[in-house]
């Protein structure tokens, strides 16, 4: 992942021709494009060759969970496609994610980053309370990214509110990809722990995950352009 913009935009639905029309009229604007679960899952291959064909690179966000064997599986069947970034779920465990890491490195030099979700951004404390998770949400992240990084991976998907204590922490290498992300004065929707552009990148995220602000504005290219002009303000 050689992007120099941190901006990574999800396009999020299950149109092919949107898809792709989205990733093109984003060039120049974005460092590059996430393509998740909902996408892939109704158009596979086809379907991210058609939004890669805009020659940005893109995150392909399955969140895989499994024994380690069919995760590794998982790995070894996107491969052709050349993603720069794949994730895996953190909760799977130490050999699941190291079956990941093991397989991806089966690409060589152009293998993608493999990087592990620690906790939603759609959760907070009292939702892992429910899950029978203690202690806070960023204690469990935290606890979570050393696992990653003890299986291999490249780093961890995160909400901004734990980048702070992963800086402390973790090797200046290891990536912190942070979705729930907003402009000031964006609707949050179904996202708890939030955080603007500047505030994340000022605290060292690596990745910008932004989503409906830009998909779901009027004119995408331009909400795209005014939220990586906020980064240089």
């Amino acid at each position: 992942m050689t992007a120099q913009n941190p901006i990574f935009c999800a396009i999020d639905t299950t149109d092919t021709a949107r898809a792709a029309m989205l990733a093109q009229s984003l060039k120049g604007t974005v460092g590059g494009l996430k393509v998740g679960m909902e996408f892939f899952n109704a158009h596979g291959h086809d379907g991210f060759r058609a939004v890669a064909k805009a020659g940005l690179p893109v995150f392909l966000d399955l969140k895989l969970h499994d024994i380690p064997n069919t995760v590794a599986g998982g790995i070894r069947a996107v491969l052709p496609l050349k993603p720069a970034i794949v994730n895996v779920h953190a909760a799977g465990g130490l050999a699941m994610m190291k079956a990941a890491a093991d397989a991806a490195k089966e690409a060589g030099p152009d293998r993608p980053l493999i990087i592990a979700v620690t906790m939603l951004t759609s959760l907070d404390a009292s939702d892992l309370a429910d899950t029978g998770v203690t202690g806070t949400p960023a204690d469990h992240v935290l606890r979570l990214a050393h696992l990653a990084a003890r299986a291999g991976l490249d780093g961890i998907v995160c909400s901004a509110h734990e980048i702070a204590a992963l800086r402390r922490e973790m090797n200046p290498e290891f990536k912190l990809i942070v979705p729930g992300i907003r402009p000031a004065g964006a609707d949050i929707a179904d996202q708890k722990r939030i955080m603007t552009p500047p505030e994340a990148l000022a605290l060292g995220a690596d990745v910008l995950v932004i989503g409906r602000p830009i998909t779901g504005a009027a004119n995408p290219h331009d909400a795209a352009a005014a939220i990586t002009a906020s980064l240089a303000a």
